[in-house]
Parts: C-alpha cells; sequence; structure tokens
C-alpha cells in the first residue's frame, strides 16, 4: 500500500499521514486539497513530506498546501517548522530560487484602455525589461555594490531611483530581510549576480499586466485601492543566478557535515545541518543575502515595466497611479513564533513554494493594512486567472501562517511541449498578447501544465486560512 493510500480524511478538504506511519516520522502531515486535487497528488510528493517529518527538531506537523508537487528533497507547497535550539535547516526545503516571490502593483488606467494596444505595449516593455535564460541586465554591479544590494534589499533599488520610499512599506520585511550577511556567499554567486539584477529569468516567472474582473471582498479591496476593470502589474521572479549558487554551495556543505552531526537522513536531497551550527547559521545569513537581492530585483522589474507603461501613454506619475499594493516572498526560511501545544516557541519557518499568511493584527503586516490582514498575492498560470487573497487567524493554527503560492505543476516541461506541437499554441493561449525572447519557455507555461488555480485558491478559502478579495484576467505577459 503506497503512502497515498495511508492518508486519512479529517475533513472536507483536510487530509492526514499520522506520526509514526513511516519509521522514525516525529509529527503527521496534514495536506489541503479537495477531491479533484487529491487525485492529482503525486505519491512522490508524500513520501517527500513524510521524510522531512523526520527530520531533527521538526515540530508539530508538516503542512502540504492544495498546489503541491515533487520538489528537490521537499515538495514545492510544503511548509515545515524546526526549533531554533534543536532543529535543523534544510536549503533543499526553501529551494534553489531563494525568495522567488510576487509583486502586485497597483495603476489607476482601466483595460479598455489600453486594450486596443496591448500588443504593442506588451513589445515596449520586452525592449525594456530582460527576460530569459542567461538574460544580462544593463545594471553592472561591482562586488562592493552587489554587496550594498545584498543588505539594503529594494532599499538599494530605491535610492538609485528604481521607485519610491513609501513602496518599501508594502514589502514583507520592508524589502531587506535583517542578519544578511554578503560575506557568506562564494565567488561564484557574486559572478552570477553581478549582471542579472532588473532580470525576470525564465521558467514560470513573468512580468503581466492584468484586469481586475471579480471582487469577492468589496470593503478589503477599496483599502487596498482595487476596483473592477482596473489594470494591475503582476512581477514574479526571485534570486535568479546568485540565489541558485548559494543553494547549491550550501547543499555541498550540509552533506559534508551530516557526519559531524549524526544526522541519518532518508534522503540526501534533504541534507541539512543545525540551525545552531556555524553551518546553519552561515547558510541562513547567505539566504537572507539572497533574499535581499530578489526584492531588489523585484523592485527594479516592477518600476521599469510601470515606467514603461507611463511613458507609452504618456502620462505622469500622478495620473498612472502607481502604488505597490504588497510583494512578498516564497522560498524562504523565517524565525517566527508560534504556538506549538499550550507553548510559543521560536521556530524556523520553512516555506517552499508557499507563502506567508499572517492575520489581521499581527505587528509584522503593514500599518495601514494591520486590521484586514496580510496580502497574499496568487498567480495563475499563464492564460488563467489570479488572486488577492488576505491572511485569516485560523492560518496561525492550521499551517504556522502559511497559504499556496500558485497552481502547481502537474505536466512536465517536456510534456508541455509535446502538447504544444500537438494542439498548436494559438490554440491553446487564446487571445492572451504573450511576448518572449524564444518560444521554448512559452510551450513549457502553458494552462494546461498547471492545476487550475481557482480550484486550489478555493480551498485555501475553505479551510480558513486566507481569504479571497479579488481575481484578476491577464491581457498581456511577458515571458523569458
Amino acid at each position: 500500500m503506497g503512502l497515498k493510500e495511508k492518508l486519512i480524511r479529517k475533513g472536507d478538504y483536510v487530509w492526514e499521514l499520522p506520526k509514526g506511519t513511516v519509521e522514525g516520522q516525529k509529527v503527521p502531515v496534514v495536506l489541503y486539497l479537495s477531491d479533484t486535487l487529491f487525485e492529482l497528488l503525486e505519491e512522490d510528493a508524500v513520501r517527500q513530506a513524510v521524510n522531512a517529518a523526520t527530520l531533527p527538531g521538526v515540530e508539530k506537523a508538516i503542512y502540504i498546501m492544495p498546489d503541491v508537487h515533487v520538489g528537490y528533497g521537499f515538495p514545492v507547497g510544503g511548509v515545515i517548522a524546526t526549533d531554533v535550539e534543536d532543529g535543523i535547516i534544510s536549503p533543499g526545503s526553501v529551494g534553489y530560487d531563494i525568495n522567488c516571490g510576487v509583486r502586485l502593483i497597483a495603476t489607476n488606467i482601466r483595460g479598455k484602455d489600453i486594450a486596443p494596444r496591448i500588443r504593442e505595449l506588451m513589445g515596449e516593455i520586452l525592449k525594456n525589461v530582460p527576460a530569459g535564460v542567461g538574460s544580462r541586465s544593463t545594471i553592472k554591479l561591482s562586488r562592493s555594490k552587489l554587496e550594498e544590494v545584498l543588505v539594503e534589499g529594494a532599499r538599494w533599488a530605491v535610492e538609485q531611483g528604481f521607485g519610491f520610499e513609501e513602496d518599501l512599506r508594502h514589502i514583507e520585511g520592508g524589502g531587506s530581510l535583517p542578519g544578511a550577511d554578503p560575506y557568506r556567499a562564494s565567488k561564484e554567486a557574486y559572478d552570477r549576480g553581478s549582471d542579472e539584477l532588473g532580470t525576470v529569468g525564465s521558467g514560470n516567472h513573468f512580468v503581466e499586466l492584468q484586469v481586475v474582473e471579480e471582487i469577492y471582498d468589496e470593503e478589503t479591496a477599496e483599502r487596498f485601492g482595487i476596483f473592477e476593470g482596473q489594470v494591475l502589474i503582476m512581477v514574479h521572479s526571485g534570486s535568479r543566478g546568485f540565489g541558485h549558487q548559494v543553494c547549491t554551495d550550501y547543499l555541498k556543505i550540509a552533506v559534508q557535515s551530516l557526519s559531524r552531526y549524526g544526522i541519518k537522513l532518508p534522503d540526501m536531497q534533504l541534507a541539512c545541518m543545525p540551525f545552531s551550527s556555524e553551518e546553519g547559521q552561515s547558510y541562513f545569513r547567505a539566504m537572507n543575502a539572497a533574499a535581499n537581492y530578489a526584492f531588489a530585483n523585484r523592485q527594479i522589474l516592477g518600476f521599469r515595466t510601470a515606467d514603461t507603461v507611463r511613458r507609452f501613454l504618456g502620462i505622469s506619475w500622478e495620473d498612472l497611479g502607481y502604488r505597490v499594493i504588497y510583494d512578498h516572498a516564497h522560498n524562504i526560511a523565517k524565525v517566527e513564533e508560534h504556538k506549538v501545544g499550550s507553548r510559543r516557541k521560536r521556530l524556523v519557518v520553512h516555506r517552499k513554494g508557499a507563502t506567508r499568511a499572517f492575520p489581521p493584527y499581527s505587528p509584522d503586516i503593514p500599518e495601514d493594512y494591520r486590521d484586514v490582514g496580510q496580502p497574499v498575492i496568487i498567480p495563475g498560470d499563464m492564460g488563467r486567472a489570479s488572486y488577492l487573497m488576505v491572511g485569516q487567524e485560523p492560518s496561525m493554527e492550521e499551517s504556522f501562517g502559511t497559504a499556496c503560492h500558485g497552481a502547481g505543476r502537474v505536466m512536465s516541461r517536456r510534456q508541455a511541449k509535446k502538447f504544444v506541437k500537438e494542439k498548436g499554441l494559438e490554440n491553446i493561449i487564446g487571445g492572451l498578447t504573450v511576448v518572449a525572447r524564444g518560444k521554448g519557455t512559452v510551450m513549457e507555461e502553458i494552462p494546461q501544465a498547471y492545476k487550475d488555480v481557482s480550484e486550489v485558491v478555493r480551498v485555501v478559502h475553505e479551510v480558513g486560512i486566507a481569504r479571497a478579495v479579488a481575481k484578476f484576467r491577464p491581457i498581456g505577459t511577458l515571458k523569458g
């Protein structure tokens, strides 16, 4: 009998693999899935989650979001928290693209006003926003300047003219995570990051123009400045080659340190080190530096895109109405305080392909949003909807304050390309305007390669982790 068959249904959208189902399993695995999404659940994703439940210092439960799919060592859409004193930190449970995340920007423009010129506008964005594998930035950074980026994050970008001071208050952590140490990253990481700041990259990363299609919570939408028919800018990108190299380097260090700390693993992709150890602290500080790179990257990408729209329309910043709604991280490990049993404990919360979703009145939420909850931006796949949600109180009890991060793949990139060749790209993406530097990524990122994001969002809403606020329809997408 496979592990998936051993899952016990605990509610309409809740499944559990009890503690001790597998030898060495310290905590239960809890999954949030509808019947439809349960059918798509991979056996290997359950296995990866159970493997993580055997790690030293793991607390309470492994939580799996409805967009789950197999990842490196730990499933994408997974949440694991470990004790600060006795637990580990796991690079593979953070992911290669450290602080891959999403930024949502509001404008005063209406979709009907740019629809006739959308192809021309997207062509201008393509000229001004580098994207794709190996894309290079016009910003060339010396070692000392890159060190500044790694410490200051989005603030560095604002100080260079890419945005405004008020942008920073609507970024997770103010766009700069504390404890970042640029000296904990390798020369290879610096080499890879020196000319990629302000680039989108490839894969599922994008810059997109979207139109607000439906509003479910008028009061909260108004607080965020969102109205039906409005054009929004969404940016999905991360720490590029710099973050990838940090993960690569510290996975090797983790493997080398296992015997030193007496850690035995069911899967070497979960290689880890005690959080309090020299190796653990070194990775944590390098990871924060990579996260700050990503915050700066999205700051530049969002501002450049908005500036291109503004200049294309020949309007002022005031008329454009540019304002950052929010920017948050995926693929991150953060030290947070959570309730475990009857106690509050400091934990290292790993969110891999998952989004922080703190409820109203959390001190970590921007003051002007504090009474409604943290914005949770859920990007859909190319051609389908994206969503805005807000974190709710049950998230703290049910998922360490975490929600999903997107739709989740169901088709490999190779399968997607084969599907496109059979069906034809135009037949698949319909009326969406897509611009890219090559067709390869577009073929890999077709809607059919992903789960239905609306179903994923519905589960999160029904479980009570986050509440749906609005739905957005893409009208123009830039892919790598």
